[in-house]
């Protein structure tokens, strides 16, 4: 494998008339060059067309289609359902269920059956929770005449909608993918729908009733800072979309709602902004059940939660099926204080839950691993709690640990007695290695073309930061605006895609090195985003866009929808796994992180997360070593994984493959 490679394209600038010795005039002409590592060396920006085009379709428009598709093929109402509900088997069907408007969860629960309140009250009433959505029978008899005819759709949000009676037709009232498909309502369906929407009705009213009182006797100060706190929830965290029946509230993209990207704090339009200084009887029933929501979701465990109700219905009543689930969850683990379940589904009550959640959520970490299951297509997270480390994890780290000896010399049979090894002497990390300028470098290289094996992946890779020696010095000097200043090029990741995955990109080893430094470089903006969540709350940092850095693993499916990166590079399947780094005597959560892609097959299980976790714990734990020679006055500069290194690399690799193939086929 071809070392560092020479100095990174982006190295770590420090301003002034020339750079490690290189003119300006010479600097900024390499910033002119393309940095694409089949185009290395000519001119950027000055192709004729893009070199690879997705296809206008790719992601979740064509999952919708192909979605619709099949539902409207289904043999009957039940089984265009069961793949609207699902997406065709790509999401879990209560999510859908949950984002079902008051008359389409009526309407669903009359004709077909099918609701999570079943499910809903087996979880409060102690049964066991977790199962398929439940079904009650379908309503009407065979042959009997239609009283009235409504529609089923799919609208290109994702969601499943209805018509139902007094409504007019779904093509006047909602954006669809395809047609509709006609649905007969028996005479029994109409009585079942009017009960259906009369309970609907009253629990909805009993709730905003309840959430204006409890905001009120909290009283105008507390709101605000209610209102303080979920602007800078919605500013620092990953994108959501959240309804109210038909309104939406959502960070995400150019729809945004509430702050977010094109939405700064205090922008008119932002809905949480625009109720700041206004009395509280003039806030919208929606605007109230909002607020009250997402500071229960927060309160439980902080901004990230909010992204569990992704996709769904911003109900009181969903919001405390999440808290209970979630109860039960932390319960079933043995240390600790339990936590009592709410006494009723009032606001107060679940706000006392929720607060009691966060305390125990610390208790649960310090004994089991939790972790987050994404489900790409709706965006929606799910937290888990890990099982014990099974014979899968273990062969996964074996086969890691045997890659790691052999390529770095480290004895030890797990990845704990490799980190003590390496703890014994660390100097060499800042050492040349292995054809890298340093130690670290070729730790973190080996770790991920390691993993690539061991987990049976298409890519693998882990990002970092490329001058220790300059975050130690602006740490001492506390000059966090300098740090906060810092471009991606002051980060790195290095990827590594096995040879076997260009068959995903046009079977071009050019196509896969391009895709390789495009995932590169998005990872580089990841640690750029996450870093200054380490710092004090200063001007500089507030001012900073950056989101608070990610503590939990996560296993992902179907992650290639929204994210156009993600289309474009095929990242179907997916492990995060972030960990902290100390330097000095200060913690960056999610630091460093390994990651794990497959663009097709199967999806990566529990136990592949648990490894891989301890896997990006080792390269975590080589970071902090690595800071505390820093700290101590070694130089360690990190100038391998730019896009030169990358071509080379997996053309290497590339003919290496084809070379061994060859010999095989003699």
């Amino acid at each position: 494998m071809t070392g560092a490679g020479g100095a990174s394209q982006g190295g770590t600038s420090q301003g002034g008339a020339s750079q490690g010795g290189t003119s300006r005039r010479a600097v900024m002409a390499r910033k002119r060059q393309s940095r694409r590592p089949s185009r290395l060396g000519s001119a950027a920006g000055v192709a004729a067309k893009p070199d690879y085009v997705v296809e206008e379709d790719a992601g979740f428009p064509r999952l919708l289609r192909e979605t619709w598709e099949q539902a409207a093929a289904a043999p009957d109402l039940q089984a265009a359902a069961q793949v609207l509900l699902t997406l065709g088997g790509h999401v879990p069907a209560d999510v859908q269920l949950r984002a079902l408007r008051v008359a389409d969860e009526c309407a669903l629960k009359a004709l077909c059956g099918i609701s999570w309140r079943e499910e809903e009250a087996a979880l409060f009433e102690g049964a066991e929770g977790g199962g398929e959505p439940g079904r009650s029978g379908e309503a009407g008899v065979a042959g009997e005449a239609p009283a009235f005819w409504g529609e089923l759709g799919l609208t290109t949000s994702g969601r499943i909608v209805l018509r139902a009676p007094s409504q007019g037709p779904l093509a006047k009232e909602e954006e669809l993918v395809g047609a509709v498909l006609r649905v007969p309502w028996p005479a029994r369906a109409l009585v079942d729908y009017r009960s259906e929407v009369s309970r609907a009705a009253a629990r909805f009213s009993r709730s905003v009733a309840d959430c204006r009182q409890w905001l009120a006797a909290g009283g105008t100060h507390s709101r605000d800072e209610m209102l303080e706190e979920l602007k800078e929830a919605a500013l620092r965290t990953a994108p959501f979309v959240l309804y109210q029946e038909g309104k939406q509230y959502t960070n995400f993209r150019d729809r945004n709602t509430v702050t977010g990207k094109t939405l700064w704090p205090g922008h008119p339009d932002c809905a949480l902004s625009s109720l700041q200084g206004m009395p509280l009887d003039l806030w919208s029933d929606n605007d109230v059940v909002m607020v009250v929501c997402l500071t229960l979701l927060v309160r439980s465990a902080g901004y990230a939660r909010i992204e569990e109700a992704n996709g769904t219905q911003l109900t009181v009543d969903h919001i405390a099926y999440m808290l209970e689930r979630v109860r039960r969850n932390y319960n079933a683990v043995g240390a600790g204080q339990k936590v009592a379940p709410a006494a009723s589904t009032r606001a107060a009550e679940l706000d006392t839950l929720a607060v009691a959640l966060r305390r125990r959520r610390e208790e649960v970490r310090a004994s089991v691993q939790l972790y987050r299951e994404i489900h790409g297509a709706l965006m929606h997270k799910i937290e888990r709690v890990a099982g014990v480390r099974g014979p899968q994890a273990r062969r996964r780290e074996g086969a890691l640990c045997a890659a790691l000896r052999g390529s770095l010399g480290l004895a030890g049979g797990t990845l704990e007695e490799l980190g003590d090894a390496l703890e014994a002497a660390p100097s060499w990390l800042a050492a040349p290695h292995g054809g890298f300028g340093t130690g670290l470098e070729s730790l973190v290289h080996a770790t991920v073309s390691g993993a690539n094996a061991a987990f049976e992946t298409d890519f693998a890779m882990s990002r970092g930061m490329r001058s220790l020696p300059r975050l130690v010095a602006a740490l001492r000097e506390q000059d966090w605006s300098a740090i906060t200043r810092w471009d991606i090029t002051e980060y790195f990741c290095c990827v590594v895609p096995v040879p076997a995955a260009r068959r995903y990109f046009a079977d071009s080893t050019e196509y896969l090195a391009d895709t390789a430094w495009a995932i590169s470089s998005r990872m580089q903006y990841n640690s750029w985003h996450f870093v200054p969540g380490g710092l004090p709350r200063g001007p500089a940092v507030v001012a900073r866009d950056f989101f608070v850095p990610p503590t939990l693993p996560d296993v992902a499916f179907y992650s290639d929808q929204h994210h156009r990166g993600h289309v474009a590079s095929r990242v179907r399947f997916s492990i995060r796994s972030p960990q902290p780094v100390r330097v000095l005597d200060r913690v960056f959560n999610g630091f460093i992180d390994l990651r794990l892609l497959r663009c097709e097959g199967a999806p990566f299980t529990e136990a592949d997360l648990l490894a891989a976790h301890r896997a990006s714990a080792f390269i975590a734990r080589a970071t902090g070593l690595a800071a505390q020679l820093v700290a101590g006055g070694q130089e360690l500069e990190v100038t391998s994984f730019d896009s030169k290194w990358h071509w080379d690399a997996v053309k290497e690799a590339s003919q290496a493959a084809f070379a061994s193939e060859a010999l095989r086929a003699r």
